[in-house]
């Protein structure tokens, strides 16, 4: 995809999100389930028309692992909003820890990969992000007041399963293992959703 003017703004629903070590579930019919590691920023107060970094920086909670599991198929495919790619169960594990700012008080030279069946498919720092994290924080706010609690996913390193050739995505037992420089690890596997009782 072309590197965009403005940042990909796009909202997961409240039940995508799970524990660092939970089963993801691949939902029904879905054919290119997707991993992305990003750098997760939890909000610790209202913000609304943030002009400066520094602004931006007096918002922020923490710090945490953030896997954006995508579903491309729907989100690239079926038109309308990437919500439906974004939204499934289990869709966006979290943790092991929320690092507080004075922790992590440089967010822009974290390390950060993940790796499928123990193959590295990703491997970043977020010195490299397009936006950085306080510029993220700052134009979001001018479209929508940012409330104690929310979370911003804040983009993801080259090698996600989509931009492969030919592309590569999840099936049922594989294991993502992800991490970001000091903030810990996750790992997942990629199970079936289970369906409800149909009597």
């Amino acid at each position: 995809m072309a590197v965009p003017e403005e940042p990909v703004v796009f909202l997961k629903a409240s039940n995508t999100v799970a524990g660092p070590y939970d089963d993801v579930w691949i939902p029904p019919k879905s054919v290119k389930t997707d991993w992305e590691v990003e750098l997760g920023v939890v909000i610790g107060k209202e913000a609304r028309f943030l002009r400066s970094d520094e602004d931006a920086a007096a918002c922020v909670a923490g710090y945490c692992v953030s896997h954006d599991v995508s579903e491309r198929e729907f989100q690239l495919e079926r038109s309308g909003q990437w919500t439906k790619g974004k939204s499934c169960d289990r869709f966006n594990p979290l943790g092991p820890v929320l690092a507080t700012p004075d922790e992590i008080p440089g967010p822009a030279s974290l390390g950060m990969s993940l790796d499928v069946n123990g193959k590295r498919m990703q491997t970043g720092n977020t010195r490299t992000m397009i936006f950085d994290v306080y510029d993220v924080i700052r134009r979001l706010s001018w479209f929508m007041t940012l409330e104690p609690g929310d979370l911003i996913s804040t983009g993801t390193p080259p090698g996600v399963g989509l931009g492969m050739e030919p592309p590569r995505f999840l099936k049922p037992g594989d294991i993502v293992e992800l991490r970001i420089e000091g903030l810990g690890e996750q790992r997942q596997t990629f199970v079936p959703t289970p369906m409800p009782d149909e009597s």
